[in-house]
């Protein structure tokens, strides 16, 4: 029994000297130190060794097995000592580098074509104005001629946040805000985020607007059809025929949508525009004499027109894009087209 424990320890460190990775020295830890395992059967082995033997060669077991444990323990930890300095080897930052730079970054195209719209009213004289986009039930809609059992407040869904405050559905409130703080002559523009309960390919919850206005003695129709002309032709070029067509809002009387030939198809007829060549672009028309009232105007002394329109819809015409999700998926793919 001594000599085949003594020739189990020569061969635990023959094994150990050729074991070249971790799960070696796990696989001969369960091959000798195992519930099957060499050195358990041969203890096991002791109840038929003489009884005035037993207690010296069971007290020799023990140290072997306690000496092959050690050494396959020693041998683990070297080898994970190992892995571990290879790891951070492969792993390490030499601070002595240059950082990586971030490349620079864009305006996103919203911004852009706001900017781009507002230059050019601003070469015509146009203020630019904000206001908030928490905004007052008065200013909103009763004081743009629409009180609360008008039947135009369902063009306009609403989020309320509660009694008589909500989110804004148009910028034109700033043009109250401001009317009511400044005589005539006034000419603003005011751009900034709106929200209305609609969410498709061609509407969000949050969209961008730009509304204008202006009012001084002796304001026409004419006045409206030749800054909006010009408006258009440095936005979408000076080929790009437009049409002035009847329609309603309350705060304008009389009011009109302006369309541009179909920037898509050159006015052949497309999906786009449904098949007539034609594309909406924004709404205007003379500012309502009541509105005046609203505010203090004189309307027998002063006249004016306003107008506005979505930043979304414009900046989707001007780059061909069908999609208005896609303004705000962050996907930079898209996003560094522009």
């Amino acid at each position: 029994m001594k000599e085949a424990l003594e020739q189990l320890r020569k061969d635990v460190e023959a094994e150990l000297k050729a074991s070249g990775s971790r799960e070696d020295l796990l696989a001969l830890k369960v091959k000798y130190l195992g519930r099957k395992g060499g050195l358990t059967q041969m203890l096991r082995q002791l109840g038929n060794v003489p009884a005035e033997e037993r207690r010296l060669l069971g007290q020799f077991a023990n140290e072997i097995k306690e000496a092959i444990s050690a050494k396959i323990d020693e041998a683990l930890q070297a080898f994970a000592a190992r892995d571990r300095e290879n790891r951070l080897l492969a792993e390490r930052i030499d601070v002595t580098l240059p950082g990586r730079r971030s490349g620079p970054g864009g305006l996103h195209p919203i911004t852009q074509v706001s900017r781009e719209i507002c230059e050019i009213f601003s070469q015509l004289g146009f203020d630019v104005a904000e206001g908030p986009d928490v905004e007052f039930d008065y200013y909103n809609f009763e004081a743009l001629n629409i009180p609360k059992d008008h039947p135009a407040r369902d063009m306009q869904d609403t989020f309320y946040i509660g009694g008589n405050v909500l989110l804004r559905t148009h910028t034109s409130p700033v043009q109250i805000r401001v009317m009511e703080k400044q005589k005539p002559p006034v000419r603003i523009v005011s751009p900034g985020k709106v929200y209305r309960p609609d969410s498709d390919v061609s509407h969000t919850p949050m969209f961008h607007q730009i509304e204008g206005l202006l009012v001084d003695r002796g304001i026409t129709f004419g006045d409206l059809k030749g800054v909006l002309t010009y408006f258009v032709g440095q936005l979408f070029g000076r080929d790009v025929a437009l049409r002035f067509r009847p329609s309603f809002f309350p705060f304008t009387e009389p009011s009109a949508e302006v369309d541009i030939r179909c920037v898509m198809c050159r006015g052949e007829g497309c999906r786009v525009c449904g098949q007539s060549g034609w594309l909406e672009i924004l709404g205007s028309g003379m500012v309502d004499p009541e509105v005046f009232k609203n505010v203090g105007y004189d309307p027998e002394a002063f006249t004016g027109f306003a107008f506005g329109l979505g930043v979304e819809r414009i900046t989707m015409l001007k780059y061909g894009i069908s999609d208005i999700r896609m303004f705000f998926e962050n996907d930079m793919r898209f996003l560094k087209q522009f």
